[in-house]
């Protein structure tokens, strides 16, 4: 006899409780925010006032939806008062920073 495992069983469940088994897997996936040494905070301002005041090109590591994204491109500004930066118009709070790269 052929088991077909959880496919057998999820055709006889209701729509919440599939919702829920699913919601349940996708949170299992889910990434800690990582913390950040004063070290990497330095860092991490060091090549953004570069990248500010010479032009360049920065890549950004950031931590969102309990997960890592990156995004690359010209720093158009660094709000400290408001704690974010703004990259090809995308608005990044500071402290979700994680790592910067630049070319």
């Amino acid at each position: 006899m052929h088991d077909r495992g959880s496919i057998k069983w999820t055709s006889m469940m209701i729509p919440e409780h599939v919702k829920m088994l699913q919601e349940i897997r996708e949170r299992q996936n889910y990434k800690q925010k990582p913390v950040i040494s004063d070290y990497q905070k330095e860092e991490i301002n060091i090549h953004l006032q570069m990248a500010i005041h010479n032009d360049l090109t920065i890549e950004l590591e950031y931590f969102k939806d309990h997960d890592y994204h990156k995004i690359k491109g010209k720093l158009l500004s660094v709000d400290v008062l408001n704690q974010y930066v703004n990259i090809e118009d995308e608005y990044i709070p500071l402290d979700n920073l994680t790592g910067t790269w630049i070319d």
